[in-house]
C-alpha cells in the first residue's frame, strides 16, 4: 500500500501520552553531573563595574562560578552577527543578562550560591519602546526597501486617501518543555550535546566556539523538543554553550534547565511592529497606492531581526496586487531581551496590516470588507473590467487578444519583488468559502442584530493568507539525509530536520515507506545529531518536510535503483523464455521485489537486501536537496524568494459584550489549500493548531512590562493562552482539492506557518464590530484585541456621543 497521503498516527503520540517520550530533562543523572543557573543584570542597562564570587564560591555543593574572563574561547556570538555575550563583561542590555554562570551539585546550593554573588552596575538609560527608538535613532541594521511604481504620484490623483499607524504586539513561544541541555565531556576537548533546538548545527557551531574547539569535536543530538515555534531556532545556543562551558572546565557532565518563569523572561519573543501607512484607493476600494514604514522591536541584539523584518515586508502585499507601492522596513534596538523567530517569521506582522488597511478601507467607503478583498485579490478579473473583457475576448479564441490577456493578468499576478504567483488558488478559495460558510446571510442577520441590541454587538470578517514557502535566505534551502538499509530489510534514517510536535519525522518515515516499497513500520527516524547530518538548516520556515523528504527521498531514490540494477543482473536475470531483465522493469511495493514483466518471478525485500549484501551492494546512502529556482537581491528588494505559496482563509464571527468588553469567538469556517497532503491527519492538527496559536497572538496574549523593562506576565497566571473556553463553538476546517503544486514534494504544501496568519480574521472581526458601534468613524484597534482594549474603544464612543449630544 502507500503510505503518503494516509492518515498515519505521529509517531510519538503514544510516548507522549503514556509518558514514554523522552527529553531533555527526562535523561537520568550522570555520575558526577552538575545542574547550573545563572546571576543577571540587575538593570535593564548598565555598565558593570564590579562582580564578588567569593562567597558563592564558599557555598558547599558549588563546584564552579565562571565569569566572561574564564571562557577559554568567544564570548561573543550571534546567528547573523556576533552581537551577543554568552556572559556580560562591560556592557548588560537587557534586565536579567547573563553575568555569572554557576555550577553545583544539588539545587539548594546553586539557590544559596546566586544569592552571594554580589554586582555592581552603572545604570545606563534604557529604550524600551519602538517610539523611542525612533526618535533615539536606535537602531539594528540598515533601512530596507521593497518598492514599485510612482507611490507618491499615484496617491496624490487617487480619489480616496487614507493614513494611520498600527501597533501589533509581541508574543511568548510558551513551549511546553523550556530552554533545555545536557553536556557530557569526552576526550581531547570533545564533548556531546544534548539540546531542544530546531537547529542542531547553530548549536554545534556556537558550543565550539565558546569552549575554544573545532566543530568537529562538538556532536550536538536532539531526539525531540516539547515545542518549540522558531523560539529554539537560535535562542536554544546560548544555555547549550553554558552547560559546554561548565562541561569543559570541570569535566563534568553538566545540566541546564530553565524554569518556565525564567523561560518567559530571558528569552526572545515575536517581535512587536508598529507601522505608518497611507493608502489610496478607489470608490470601489481597489488600492492604486500604498506607502508603509514598518518598525519592529528587535530587542538588544540582532539575532533574526533582519531576516524576520524582511519577511513581513515580503508578506505586505499578502493576497493582494497594488500597483503603486513602496514598503520600507527597519529594526530598532531596545533594551529588551533579543526578540527572534516566531512561527510566520514576521509574515503575520506585515499581513496584519493589510488586512486593517482593507478594514478601514471597507469602513470609509461604507462597503463589506469582502467587496474590498475581492477586488483587490491577486488573479481576480474584477481588477479591472478592461482585462476581464479582453480575458472574455481569449475565451471566443482570439489568439492574438488571448496573448495580451496573458500578458495583462500575468503582470497583475506580479507582487512587489518581482515574483509571479503561480498556482493561484486565491480566487477559487473566495468564490467557495463565502458560499460554504453562508457569508451573505450572516452578514444581513449581524446588520440587524446590531441595530436592534444595546448590550451586545457582533461583527464578522473573512481574510486571506497567502504564505511564501522557503527560507528567504537562499544558502538555507537545503538538506541531507541518510538512509541505511539493514539485512533484515528494516530502514534507519536520519535528516537534519527535528521533530518538535509537528510531524516531520512521521511525514519523512512515509515518503521513505513509498519510495522503498517497504512497510511504513520498517522505517524508523533516528534522533538528530551531527555527526550523521552535517551543515543543516534549522527545521524553520515551515519548509522541514520539504527539504528533509526530498532530501531522504533521494538517498531512496539512488538506493532503489542501485538495488534495482543487481536485482536485474543477479536476481531475475536467468534467461528464461528469452527475456533479459532490466533495472526499470524491476518493482518495489508492499515488502516485495519483483520484474514487472515476470511477475511470478519475486522475493521480499529482505531477501533482496540480504542477496545484496552478500554479493558486497552498499546498502548505505546519503541523499541530498537544494531548492530549485529561488533567490532574492535585498539590495534591489527583487527577486524569486519562495518556491510556491500556501494559501487560504478563514471566515471568523464574535461577539462582544458593550459593558464589559468581554469577547467571544462564535463561530470560525475555514479553507487552506494544501495540495496533496503527506499526513491529512497530522496536516489538519497543524492548520487547527496553528490558527489557535494565531487566535491567541490577536486576542488575549499581552505582554505586559514595567517601567524597569520587567516582563510582568511570566507565568500562566498573568500570560493568557488560549484555553478549551476560547475556541469557537462553531469551528469548520475545509481543505481544498489541488493537486497542481508539480513543483513541490509528492505535489504537498507546507502547513506549519500559514494557518496562523488566519487568527487576524478575528481581530478583524472585532474591528468590524466595533465600526458598528462607532457610527462611521474608522476604530482604532492595537493587535492584540484584548477585553480592556475593546471596553476602552466603546467607552470612548459613549464619551464623544455623550459630549456631542450635551
Amino acid at each position: 500500500m502507500a503510505y503518503v497521503g494516509k492518515d498515519i498516527p505521529h509517531d510519538s503520540a503514544i510516548g507522549h501520552v503514556s509518558g514514554e517520550s523522552i527529553f531533555i530533562d527526562d535523561i537520568p543523572p550522570a555520575r558526577g553531573e552538575l545542574l547550573c543557573d545563572f546571576v543577571g543584570s540587575p538593570a535593564a542597562h548598565g555598565k558593570l563595574i564590579s562582580v564578588d564570587i567569593e562567597e558563592a564560591k564558599g557555598v558547599a555543593g558549588v563546584v564552579a562560578v565562571l565569569v566572561a574572563k574564564d571562557i577559554p574561547g568567544h564570548n561573543k556570538f550571534g546567528p547573523v552577527v556576533k552581537d551577543e555575550r554568552l556572559l556580560v563583561d562591560d556592557v548588560a542590555e537587557f534586565l536579567g543578562a547573563p553575568i555569572v554562570l554557576i555550577a553545583a551539585e544539588n539545587r539548594d546550593a546553586l539557590r544559596e550560591a546566586k544569592k552571594r554573588v554580589k554586582v555592581e552596575m552603572q545604570p545606563l538609560k534604557p529604550i524600551f519602546s519602538i517610539d523611542d527608538a525612533i526618535a533615539a535613532k536606535s537602531f539594528l541594521g540598515p533601512q530596507r526597501v521593497i518598492a514599485r511604481g510612482d507611490v507618491e504620484k499615484a496617491i496624490g490623483s487617487s480619489e480616496y486617501t487614507l493614513e494611520g499607524a498600527l501597533e501589533v504586539g509581541g508574543q511568548e513561544h510558551f513551549y511546553l518543555e523550556s530552554q533545555a541541555a545536557i553536556v557530557y565531556p569526552g576526550e581531547h576537548g570533545a564533548v556531546i550535546v544534548h539540546s531542544s533546538t530546531q537547529h542542531p548545527t547553530e548549536v554545534q557551531s556556537i558550543v565550539a566556539e565558546v569552549i575554544g574547539v573545532p566543530f568537529n569535536k562538538v556532536t550536538v543530538i536532539c531526539k525531540r523538543m516539547g515545542g518549540g515555534f522558531g523560539g529554539k531556532e537560535t535562542q536554544a545556543a546560548q544555555p547549550a554553550a553554558m552547560a559546554a562551558l561548565v562541561a569543559t572546565l570541570t569535566k563534568r557532565p553538566a545540566r541546564i534547565v530553565y524554569n518556565k518563569d525564567d523561560d518567559m523572561r530571558f528569552t526572545g519573543k515575536r517581535h512587536p511592529f508598529k507601522s505608518w501607512y497611507k493608502v489610496g484607493f478607489d470608490k470601489s476600494g481597489q488600492i492604486t497606492a500604498l506607502s508603509i514604514d514598518h518598525y519592529s522591536n528587535g530587542g538588544c541584539t540582532v539575532d533574526l531581526s533582519l531576516a524576520v523584518l524582511e519577511r513581513a515586508m515580503l508578506h505586505t502585499d499578502n493576497a493582494y496586487y497594488l500597483p503603486n507601492v513602496r514598503i520600507t522596513g527597519q529594526v530598532c534596538k531596545t533594551n529588551l531581551p533579543s526578540n527572534t523567530a516566531f512561527r510566520g517569521f514576521g509574515g503575520p506582522q506585515g499581513v496584519a496590516n493589510i488586512e486593517n488597511i482593507i478594514e478601514e478601507i471597507a469602513i470609509k467607503l461604507g462597503k463589506d470588507s469582502l467587496e474590498v478583498r475581492r477586488c483587490n485579490l491577486y488573479g481576480s478579473e474584477e481588477i479591472d473590467p478592461q482585462i476581464a473583457q479582453i480575458h472574455a475576448d481569449s475565451e471566443e479564441k482570439n489568439l492574438r487578444k488571448s496573448a495580451q490577456s496573458a500578458d495583462e493578468i500575468s503582470s497583475r499576478l506580479e507582487t512587489p519583488y518581482g515574483q509571479i504567483v503561480q498556482n493561484n488558488t486565491l480566487p477559487e478559495i473566495f468564490e467557495k468559502l463565502p458560499a460554504t460558510s453562508d457569508y451573505e446571510k450572516r452578514r444581513q442577520e449581524i446588520e440587524q442584530f446590531n441595530r436592534r441590541n444595546r448590550w451586545q454587538l457582533r461583527g464578522m470578517s473573512m481574510t486571506p493568507v497567502k504564505f511564501g514557502i522557503s527560507f528567504t535566505k537562499r544558502t538555507l534551502n537545503q538538506a541531507n539525509a541518510l538512509v541505511n538499509i539493514y539485512t533484515d530489510g528494516t530502514v534507519m534514517v536520519s535528516t537534519g530536520g527535528t521533530e518538535m510536535g509537528q510531524g516531520v519525522n512521521t511525514r519523512v518515515r512515509q515518503i521513505v515507506a513509498d519510495e522503498l516499497g517497504i512497510s511504513y513500520d520498517a522505517v524508523i527516524m533516528s534522533a538528530t545529531n551531527t555527526d550523521k547530518n552535517n551543515n543543516t538548516s534549522p527545521t524553520a520556515a515551515s519548509s522541514g518536510t520539504d527539504l528533509n523528504g526530498a532530501a531522504a527521498a533521494d538517498a531512496c531514490g539512488r538506493l532503489r535503483n542501485r538495488l534495482a540494477e543487481f536485482a536485474a543482473d543477479f536476481v531475475f536475470n536467468d534467461g528464461e523464455a528469452g527475456i533479459a531483465a532490466s533495472a526499470e522493469n524491476i518493482a518495489f511495493e508492499d515488502g516485495m521485489v519483483w520484474d514487472k514483466r515476470r511477475p511470478d518471478h519475486r522475493m521480499t525485500f529482505e531477501q533482496l537486501v540480504c542477496r545484496a549484501y552478500i554479493e558486497r551492494v552498499n546498502l548505505g546512502e546519503r541523499g541530498f536537496y537544494a531548492t530549485p529556482g529561488v533567490d532574492f537581491n535585498r539590495e534591489t528588494g527583487k527577486g524569486h524568494p519562495f518556491l510556491y505559496y500556501t494559501n487560504g482563509a478563514a471566515v471568523s464571527e464574535v461577539l462582544i459584550d458593550r459593558l464589559t468588553g468581554e469577547m467571544k469567538v462564535t463561530r470560525v469556517d475555514l479553507l487552506m489549500d494544501l495540495g496533496n497532503m503527506i499526513n491529512p491527519g497530522i496536516d489538519r492538527g497543524q492548520v487547527v493548531g496553528g490558527f489557535i496559536q494565531g487566535l491567541g497572538w490577536v486576542t488575549t496574549e499581552e505582554l505586559y512590562y514595567a517601567a524597569n523593562g520587567e516582563l510582568m506576565s511570566h507565568s500562566p497566571t498573568t500570560y493568557k493562552i488560549p484555553n478549551v473556553g476560547d475556541l469557537p463553538p462553531t469551528f469548520n476546517v475545509a481543505l481544498l482539492d489541488n493537486s497542481n503544486n508539480t513543483v513541490s514534494l509528492k505535489r504537498s504544501k507546507a502547513m506549519g506557518e500559514p494557518p496562523l496568519l488566519l487568527g487576524i480574521s478575528v481581530w478583524a472581526a472585532v474591528k468590524n464590530a466595533l465600526s458598528y458601534a462607532s457610527e462611521g468613524e474608522i476604530p482604532k484597534l492595537a493587535l492584540p484585541s484584548t477585553g480592556e482594549r475593546i471596553l476602552m474603544a466603546l467607552t470612548s464612543y459613549m464619551k464623544e456621543r455623550v459630549a456631542e449630544s450635551a
